[in-house]
């Protein structure tokens, strides 16, 4: 889905393609779309390599992140904190890692806080959080009064 100021849909793209193959110059149909020329270009670009799929969304999300630390090096860290209940500024020398990194690794891990941790064993506390809402109910109750055969005081009118 495209963000909230993009100036074109995926309708918008089409429409755009279709104006310019109809004959229409580019600057013409970008001024009319809002667009800048440049971007009106990339689109047609797009869609003369790709076809209709070149029009649709692309993810933004990073194809690879080649600076992220290494799995074994995480590991190190959570191990240091569960073992030793160290804190960024602790663990980040131990390892040569910025306590900012140690941090973001002990975040993405859920090891943040050490109030989250069991303090005799270091694992995280079990919360009795639910994958769905209402999957678990819970009601007290401080007492049931007696309720008369064939219902109480509403059904009965008194």
């Amino acid at each position: 889905m495209s963000h909230r100021n993009a100036r074109l849909t995926v309708h918008g793209r089409r429409l755009l393609v279709e104006r310019v193959r109809s004959g229409r110059p580019v600057a013409h149909v970008a001024a009319e779309m809002g667009i800048s020329r440049p971007t009106a270009h990339k689109w047609i670009r797009r869609w003369q390599a790709e076809g209709e799929s070149g029009l649709i969304d692309r993810s933004s999300r990073p194809r690879r992140t080649p600076h992220r630390t290494a799995a074994a090096t995480e590991a190190q860290v959570c191990r240091l904190r569960r073992d030793r209940k160290l804190g960024p500024a602790r663990i980040g020398p131990i390892l040569g890692l910025p306590a900012s990194t140690v941090h973001r690794i002990l975040t993405r891990h859920g090891l943040n806080r050490l109030a989250h941790l069991d303090r005799p064993t270091g694992q995280v506390i079990r919360r009795y959080e639910r994958d769905q809402p209402g999957e678990l109910l819970h009601v007290d109750v401080k007492k049931l009064g007696r309720i008369p055969d064939g219902g109480g005081h509403k059904v009965l009118g008194r």
